[in-house]
């Protein structure tokens, strides 16, 4: 397909390279300037993400809800049907693409001079690589994978652009974001487990290679999410972006 063309493994290595050398770059190049504001720019990019997410997450969600109310979860995990259904197949192709505007969070972040930790760039790095690697073949499970994607990062843009919109929100509010963040991580996780033991069964049609890397990528995200949760909220240190 054209689509699945489009989203080529080589393309996606090519702007995870472009992204890490223009972010470390930019560092360089601002050591020596002051942080520029941008925050009109921010609510504005926020805000589009936060709508663009939420459109994401009742569409993706529609078809999800279909699937298990009609077939159960066992087909929502091994059913490749979100990848060429009427309007989860144009969903699923947003989200591939979206992968690489997203990319702008951390230019913001540059531009600032706002701390820019290893669990940001990392996560934008191989969520970009994973998800263009596991839509050109149609990985098991990745209807999971972008409906919960879509969730959480519509109230997580959403908390971005009130917050640079200049307005305060409790401390609780970040902790939920990040915390919703760990449970995508643990449903991910299982999700992989599962197309693995239903692989085994001739259900899932998946790989061992699919699977490998989809569990590496969410067990490091669980354990660089849990660490980011103790050290932000639990033990009280700085409030950098999480995602």
């Amino acid at each position: 397909p054209l689509m699945a063309k489009a989203c080529s493994s080589r393309k996606s290595f090519s702007f995870a390279l472009a992204y890490v050398l223009l972010i470390f770059g930019g560092q360089h190049v601002m050591k020596q300037r002051r942080g520029y504001d941008l925050r009109k720019p921010l609510v504005l990019w926020s805000l589009s993400l936060a709508l663009f997410s939420i459109i994401g997450t009742l569409r993706t969600w529609g078809y999800m809800g279909f699937v298990l109310s009609t077939s159960g979860f066992k087909r929502s995990v091994c059913d490749p049907g979100f990848y060429n259904g009427p309007v989860s197949k144009f969903w699923a192709y947003m989200f591939v693409l979206s992968k690489v505007p997203e990319l702008g969070d951390t230019v913001f972040i540059v531009l600032r001079k706002q701390r820019l930790i290893f669990l940001h760039w990392y996560h934008h790095v191989t969520v970009l690589l994973y998800t263009w690697y596991a839509y050109k073949d149609m990985v098991a499970g990745g209807g999971w994978f972008m409906t919960m994607n879509y969730s959480v990062h519509a109230f997580m843009y959403s908390y971005y652009t009130v917050r640079a919109a200049g307005l305060r929100l409790p401390r609780p509010f970040a902790m939920v974001i990040t915390f919703t963040q760990i449970l995508q991580m643990v449903m991910g996780t299982a999700v992989s487990i599962m197309a693995y033991s239903w692989m085994q069964d001739g259900i899932c049609s998946t790989s061992w290679e699919q699977i490998f890397w989809s569990s590496i990528m969410y067990l490091s995200y669980l354990v660089l999410f849990c660490h980011f949760f103790h050290e932000a909220y639990l033990k009280g240190r700085g409030k950098t972006k999480g995602d």
